[in-house]
């Protein structure tokens, strides 16, 4: 039984489970009973429109202590700061959404097959030959999911008697692909380059130390804008240390590709690095470009060699129009359509940022990560002051969202704001309004006190 208030809460538990281990630890159910449930409402919340600068959220009651959620009918109408709507291209209208509009027309909705059998088709090589072009890169390959992206092509790269160094706060995807591989995987303090030289030295002299043979090959794997920290990898230091010790650089550009950097080409382009010194730069294309899929890019055999080798294969192939959405914003940001459109919302995003972190600050909240970084952690740490700022927030007319434990620490719940190029001023300074009096009343300035 579970006593909330005065009201006695029947659990209902697993049936037929004598004699069978229990599936979920002391800790996790102690988690989702007693700290997630109270605060479930703050996640998953459904919206009812284009994910764009401003977003419709369906308003929802529990009449069971948040076990479950019905739709009261009610919507809200809030400044979209919880969509990763980076360049504004999540839209329904416009000459994009006309295209894309053709597209199905032309090829349908669906592929029904893999690439490998009868699911390629013209428009997607022109997109592959389109997005290497923009990389600055021999070769590219895509996939019709971000996160198996990761998991299902690491795999191919490395295996048993392989290390992959890993940041600490290298995303799930990175970390599952890396295990399923059977390489070992080990990871470093995050951005912290002393130590990983340190544990590449140590790697190198040692060896595996429980074959005592060398290791057959030693990856860096990192990734460009941290989603959950707001910082950016230091990729100069990164491919000196590839370099130095003849690693090699995989790194995960699914938060930077055309998010920062003045050409909107990620964090290489942000640095004004040269992209052949990384051996394989991942994205997907759910953020800045409003659709779905992921890709890999480098050098051309190694691309070749993923493209007959990958697990993906057993995927259906990304949708024509999904393709063509792509295909669209590239265009657009490499100004072959749209005029200046591409680099004034490259810029207006970036401009975006800066006030909304610089303002932010002046308030007296912390806030973490890169200063160019669109990711804005605002740290609230106390898991129960996420509900009250969520749904506060939402009230008065902006649409947040709550990070907490396991995507973070317990101890560190946090609200991620994700800035876009679609948001005005008079939408920004608005919500600087709403979130200073939410702090007020939460009493989460942490800097002023």
């Amino acid at each position: 039984m579970l006593y909330i208030g005065l009201k006695q809460i029947k659990i209902k538990s697993e049936k037929n489970t004598k004699g069978y281990t229990p599936l979920y630890g002391t800790w996790q159910s102690f988690f989702a009973r007693h700290i997630y449930r109270r605060a479930c409402d703050a996640f998953n919340q459904p919206i009812s429109s284009v994910p764009a600068g401003s977003v419709q959220v369906l308003d929802r009651e529990s009449k069971d202590n948040k076990y479950t959620f019905n739709f009261t009918g009610k919507r809200y109408n809030a400044i979209n700061f919880g969509s990763y709507n980076y360049l504004g291209f999540a839209q329904n209208i416009g000459c994009i959404t006309d295209r894309v509009n053709q597209t199905i027309r032309q090829y349908g909705v669906g592929i029904g097959s893999t690439h490998h059998e009868l699911g390629k088709l013209k428009i997607h090589k022109q997109l592959e030959q389109l997005f290497a072009r923009f990389l600055g890169v021999d070769s590219c390959i895509m996939f019709g999911m971000g996160f198996a992206t990761n998991t299902n092509n690491i795999p191919i790269l490395a295996g048993k008697g392989c290390l992959i160094l890993g940041d600490q706060l290298n995303h799930a995807s990175l970390k599952s692909g890396s295990f399923i591989s059977g390489a070992t995987y080990r990871t470093f303090p995050h951005n912290n380059m002393c130590e990983l030289e340190n544990i590449i030295r140590d790697a190198i002299v040692i060896g595996d130390p429980i074959t005592g043979l060398k290791w057959k090959k030693i990856i860096l794997l990192v990734e460009g804008v941290y989603s959950m920290e707001g910082t950016i990898c230091n990729l100069p230091e990164l491919i000196c240390l590839k370099k130095k010790y003849k690693c090699y650089l995989y790194v995960d550009e699914a938060h930077s590709i055309g998010a920062i950097g003045p050409n909107a080409r990620g964090v290489t382009d942000f640095f004004g690095c040269n992209t052949e010194d990384i051996d394989l730069m991942m994205g997907t294309l759910t953020k800045s470009f409003g659709a779905s899929g992921g890709y890999i890019a480098g050098h051309k055999h190694i691309i070749d060699y993923i493209r007959i080798n990958t697990y993906s294969a057993y995927a259906t192939n990304m949708s024509a129009p999904v393709v063509q959405q792509i295909i669209s914003v590239v265009k657009i940001l490499m100004k072959q359509m749209g005029g200046n459109e591409g680099i004034l919302k490259v810029r207006q995003l970036s401009e975006n940022t800066r006030y909304f972190r610089k303002r932010l600050t002046e308030m007296g909240f912390i806030i973490i990560g890169h200063p160019e970084s669109p990711v804005i952690p605002l740290m609230l740490y106390f898991p129960s002051i996420a509900v009250v700022a969520v749904k506060n927030g939402l009230k008065a007319g902006i649409a947040t969202v709550a990070a907490g434990y396991p995507a973070t620490s317990l101890t560190t719940t946090r609200l991620r704001l994700c800035m876009s190029a679609s948001h005005t001023r008079e939408q920004l300074d608005k919500a600087l309004d709403i979130i200073s009096d939410i702090g007020d009343h939460c009493c989460i300035k942490y800097a002023k006190y």
